[in-house]
């Protein structure tokens, strides 16, 4: 879990845009789609799971991993939920 003065501080390095905690349904999707061997990252890279924790943009549209309480605020990391869908 992030620290909130923390997640005040972050924003999507791509727009700007305010980030929020995932949800654990959302999290809970991933997590399967992950099993499945269905979602990618922004980079094209299969993405290796599950994931533990991740910060969503204020638009609902990308998710950027948190990886042993770090938060991996790299484009080609993030995951675009659209995915999902």
């Amino acid at each position: 879990m992030i620290k909130p003065e923390l997640l005040k501080m972050l924003v999507c390095p791509e727009t700007r845009a305010p980030l929020k905690p995932v949800e654990p349904t959302l999290l809970d999707r991933m997590n399967q789609a992950i099993a499945a061997g269905k979602l990618k990252n922004r980079g094209g890279q299969p993405v290796r799971g599950p994931l533990e924790d991740g910060l969503v943009r204020e638009d609902g549209q990308v998710l950027y991993p948190i990886v042993e309480g770090i938060p991996v605020m790299l484009i080609d990391e993030s995951i675009p939920l659209a995915q999902l869908e």
